[in-house]
């Protein structure tokens, strides 16, 4: 009977197992992975829904824009064919009047969403719409390339307010796990301590011999009696307090000076800068470095993009996307990391300086 009723309080129910997946996927979601998968899938969520909204309506505008050009100059050919030289006013005419109907329509192509670009790729792919994911998500927004269409508009702003969240949340976990990592690997390499750092304190003295005559000093325990305790215990005592003034690195007393925190984010950006110079044609060194700080400071002026002037022997200007989104994603990381380090490194500068005045204080 015992069994059957651990049996029955065992088992589990459709709707507990049910919560219980539920509190597993939640800590799942809000763990460091679950926010980079979470982050990464909301980004790729967008790509796909822009590339469907926009890339469609910009496919048909620049469809529409091509046949709209061989009509015009279909009929142009036909009124040359039509008119011959000794009618210059009538061919005349007759030109003005095609020209500036090709002109109206083109300027309303352009009210409607259309770039200009007929024989340019479409800006609206997969690594395109990704891109313009994260520069939303980021707030960046280069503004070369943007929605036209009603949806597409509604869209951006619904995708904005989750995703603006969701992105502060990743810079706020990744940005706090790589300043702990960074902090280890700074405190055990540039500071050279070992894995283990020893607290410092008054060494513990050794009992001194006695005679085993001696009588053993009474403690009074927990009831209010007195109770002899043995030398071989307090000298066990002993030990244990030396051994566990040894403990683990303790991370919260390491500071990162705010030198190397500055020193890191001038070299990320001076690499990806040698990367975009490599990239695009029209870019030099100082053009690279410049739009590499405003792209990661999220100022995002726009006047130099992404996939403007790619090489031909360097890759697309869909590879060109992928590795700015990748630049970007992991720059976000690296400077929420140093803005944290510098925090910290401030704090405790600013906790010394209340101390030495406290002390100064104190001697007055």
């Amino acid at each position: 009977m015992a069994l059957r009723r651990r049996a029955r309080r065992r088992d589990k129910t459709s709707g507990e197992k049910f919560k219980d997946c539920c509190r597993g996927f939640v800590a799942f979601v809000f763990s460091n992975v679950g926010i980079i998968a979470l982050f990464l899938g909301y980004a790729i969520i967008g790509a796909i829904v822009f590339n469907k909204i926009e890339g469609e309506s910009e496919r048909e505008k620049k469809d529409d824009v091509v046949e709209l050009r061989r009509n015009t100059v279909r009929e142009l050919w036909e009124i040359t064919y039509t008119f011959n030289v000794m009618f210059e006013g009538n061919w005349t005419e007759m030109v003005d009047e095609k020209i500036l109907q090709f002109q109206n329509s083109i300027v309303k192509a352009v009210g409607e969403g259309y770039d200009g670009r007929a024989e340019v790729a479409s800006q609206w792919t997969f690594s395109g719409g990704f891109l313009y994911s994260l520069t939303v998500m980021t707030t960046i927004g280069y503004g070369n390339i943007a929605p036209r269409t009603s949806m597409g508009k509604i869209v951006t702003i619904f995708y904005t307010c989750i995703g603006f969240p969701l992105f502060l949340l990743y810079l706020s976990n990744i940005g706090s796990v790589l300043a702990q990592s960074f902090k280890w690997l700074y405190a055990k390499l540039c500071k050279c301590r070992p894995a283990r750092i020893e607290v410092l304190g008054p060494p513990v003295p050794e009992p001194e011999p006695r005679d085993e005559d001696e009588e053993a000093p009474r403690w009074p325990d927990e009831l209010g009696s007195y109770r002899s305790q043995p030398a071989a215990a307090s000298s066990e005592e002993a030990s244990s307090s030396g051994s566990s003034s040894s403990s683990e690195l303790d991370l919260s007393t390491v500071t990162v000076p705010i030198s190397m925190c500055l020193i890191i984010m001038a070299v990320y950006i001076c690499g990806g800068a040698m990367f975009f110079a490599r990239l695009e044609e029209n870019w030099d060194f100082l053009t690279s470095c410049y739009f590499c700080f405003i792209s990661l400071s999220t100022i995002g002026f726009g006047d130099y993009v992404p996939g403007d002037s790619i090489r031909s022997e360097t890759g697309s200007v869909e590879t060109g996307f992928v590795l700015t989104s990748m630049y970007l994603m992991l720059g976000m990381a690296i400077i929420a990391m140093c803005f944290n380090l510098m925090q910290e490194e401030v704090i405790q500068k600013v906790r010394s300086c209340a101390r030495c005045l406290g002390c100064l204080r104190g001697q007055g």
